[in-house]
């Protein structure tokens, strides 16, 4: 082989390197959900959407890739001053989207870091006008302020922030122990609020019972004492009327006085026995009643 055949060899092999160079200079496949920014000499040509993509070699050059998807970003804990002058520890995540590929390239020169700075001074002047209390439960009201100012700076630079949300809210060591035993006493006082409810309404409700069982006795016996009496009037009734039937004559009524006498005695609470101004009477009956069979004998 003469040199001329090896200079032509060599010619021929760094033609075809330029030629696999060229096309692969001026093919680009861009994955779905990526865009790329193609500059032409130096200035902004096109954007390159997701597919098969011809450019001009050696003019056109292709920027990196941009992420069209949403993202997620957590930042590190961040003091910020309340309005009652106590540091507290503020975690942030944000979800943004890049929606313009074309500014997002050239407006800003870091987007996220952009983003984290004005996270920082935003969520600074929105706790600095809060005190603490206010600031561990408006969490939704922080969200939202910060959406508002974070999506409106943002606009421009071609992103969306979708939601911004706290992680936490870390107040200093002393005033979480003051906290907390804020809310121990507080859960002591409604324990035992609740148990004095609870007291209070056992005794109402066994008063009432009480009430209730009382008025029931007394009813109960008022109702007893007028059935005993009730009966005891039809009885006397029932043996007056068997009296007033039989039609009894002095003698009878005379001897059942008599014999009423020791049952009369007999009472526990009697103490002193008074003879009722009937008895003579009533002996004079019995008197005239034993008599009357010894004259008709002597007759």
């Amino acid at each position: 082989m003469n040199t001329t055949s090896v200079g032509a060899l060599i010619v021929t092999l760094l033609v075809a390197l330029f030629v696999l160079v060229t096309l692969a200079r001026s093919i680009r496949i861009v994955p779905q959900a990526r865009a790329g920014i193609v500059e032409r000499l130096g200035r902004y040509h096109r954007t390159l959407q997701p597919g098969l993509s011809l450019l001009m070699p050696y003019v056109d050059r292709v920027n990196p890739l941009l992420d069209m998807r949403e993202q997620v970003v957590s930042f590190p804990p961040q003091p910020v001053i309340t309005e009652d002058n106590l540091v507290v520890n503020i975690d942030s995540v944000i979800y943004f989207q890049v929606t313009d590929p074309k500014s997002a390239t050239y407006e800003i020169a870091n987007y996220l870091q952009a983003i984290e700075q004005l996270t920082v001074t935003t969520l600074r002047n929105v706790i600095g006008s809060m005190d603490l209390e206010e600031t561990l439960t408006s969490r939704d009201q922080i969200n939202g302020q910060l959406r508002g100012v974070l999506d409106e700076a943002t606009g421009k630079w071609g992103i969306r922030v979708n939601r911004v949300e706290l992680k936490a809210i870390d107040p200093p060591v002393s005033i979480k122990e003051s906290m907390e035993k804020q809310m121990r006493a507080e859960r002591d006082k409604r324990a035992a609020i609740l148990n004095a409810e609870g007291s209070k309404q056992a005794a109402i409700l066994n008063a009432e019972g009480e009430k209730t069982a009382a008025v029931l006795r007394a009813e109960g016996e008022a109702a007893a004492a007028v059935l005993r009496a009730e009966g005891e009037a039809t009885a006397i009734h029932r043996v007056f009327d068997a009296i007033h039937n039989a039609n009894p004559d002095e003698k009878v009524l005379a001897y059942q006085y008599l014999q009423a006498l020791p049952e009369i005695a007999n009472g526990t609470a009697s103490k002193i026995w008074i003879l009722p101004a009937e008895l003579s009477q009533t002996m004079a009956v019995l008197g005239r009643a034993f008599r009357a069979p010894e004259g008709n004998s002597s007759d």
